[in-house]
């Protein structure tokens, strides 16, 4: 190491559990992150100044306004720019001695493991359910551990899957819930600072891992609440049973995990309309009942001129206020309540009901920009 390294890293390396040969051994090892968001920015961010060798960012969006609450290393003057880019850009800055690897593109089953084959571990620090089922059945295929992490609310959780002797994803969760029921941290809500302090757990576990000294988070699921201020602990076992890990897997090469996870039939309902079709309905004179499931406040930032407001949660008391005969437009933040809503609708006897696709947001974007972006 130069001179200035061995200042950079002087208050880790009088670290016994470090010291010098553990920072040549985190200059030499690599960690790909899955996700430069809330989780990824933190966690590159901390590796990077830690001094890991080589930062591999695979992340396919760009930055958008609604990401400055949480994820610190983006800045105004980013929006619009590729995620990837600019997080390379600025580990660069954090710390010229390492080398940050720009991957601006969506890990999927074609290149998830050439992708993944290339580094030490892995950092999972994505926001959905089908690329957290293909990084762990990847890792457990390319021999690679997988740092996990979620954050969503006021709530955290972390732990470490893929180890020879502990439990994958797939363990803790056998199989995906319906995708209408998990609902995303656009529509949940998120506390910025949660997916900053799991982000830099999974760092921890990282470093750890790489240093081969402590404890590492295998078998065990880190459960924070930001509310309560508590960390607590779950055991999960490795299932015998389990397709990817257990004692006869049957999980050999990756799949469509967007098919897998129903995500894809979900896209192509039958009962969506486009933000687009809707307005030259209302532009042909259509009046269709524009329903709004969101909550009162949501509803006094902006709303569809003329819905009507019964937040999700009171529609099966409110459906007398509705006519069956009526179409009805259904809409709320990002299209994930309002699919429930619809649902709930069409199975009560509204056959006319319908989902706004992509919600108030896409209207905004395709049909009314001046409606306030929140």
């Amino acid at each position: 190491m130069s001179p200035e390294e061995m200042a950079r890293y002087q208050r880790q390396m009088v670290l016994p559990e470090v010291g010098v040969a553990g920072q040549r051994r985190l200059k030499s090892s690599s960690v790909l992150i899955v996700g430069v968001g809330g989780l990824g920015t933190p966690a590159a961010t901390y590796l990077a100044a830690a001094g890991v060798g080589r930062i591999g960012l695979v992340d396919g969006d760009t930055v958008e306004r609604s990401n400055l609450q949480r994820q610190v290393l983006f800045a105004e003057s980013h929006v619009g720019r590729l995620k990837a880019d600019v997080v390379k850009a600025r580990l660069s800055e954090v710390n010229p001695n390492i080398d940050a690897v720009s991957l601006p593109r969506r890990l999927d089953s074609t290149n998830a493991l050439k992708i993944i084959r290339g580094f030490d571990v892995v950092v999972d620090a994505t926001d959905n359910l089908p690329s957290r089922y293909l990084i762990s059945d990847a890792c457990l295929l390319a021999g690679k551990l997988d740092v996990y992490a979620s954050a969503a609310r006021f709530d955290g959780q972390a732990s470490v899957f893929c180890a020879p002797d502990g439990p994958c994803y797939r363990c803790l969760h056998p199989r995906p819930p319906p995708p209408e029921s998990v609902e995303s941290c656009e529509e949940a809500g998120v506390l910025g600072v949660v997916p900053g302090l799991m982000g830099l757990v999974q760092a921890a576990q990282a470093i750890n891992i790489l240093l081969g000294t402590g404890s590492s988070l295998v078998g065990r699921l880190l459960v924070f609440s930001s509310q309560s201020s508590t960390f607590e602990e779950l055991r999960i076992r490795k299932n015998p049973s389990c397709p990817a890990c257990g004692q006869d897997p049957t999980v050999k090469r990756l799949v469509d995990y967007d098919e897998f996870c129903g995500t894809k039939a979900a896209a192509g309902r039958a009962f969506d309309i486009e933000p687009l079709e809707l307005e030259a309905s209302i532009n042909r004179g259509e009046r269709p009942i524009l329903l709004d499931v969101r909550e009162a406040d949501e509803y006094d930032i902006c709303h569809l001129k003329g819905a009507r407001l019964i937040p999700l949660a009171q529609i099966p008391q409110r459906l007398n206020e509705l006519d069956p005969d009526q179409a009805i437009v259904v809409y709320c933040h990002y299209g994930v309540r309002s699919v429930k809503a619809t649902e709930l609708l069409r199975n009560a006897g509204y056959r006319r009901a319908a989902n706004l696709k992509g919600g108030i947001e896409a209207w905004r974007q395709q049909v009314d920009p001046e409606i306030p972006e929140y």
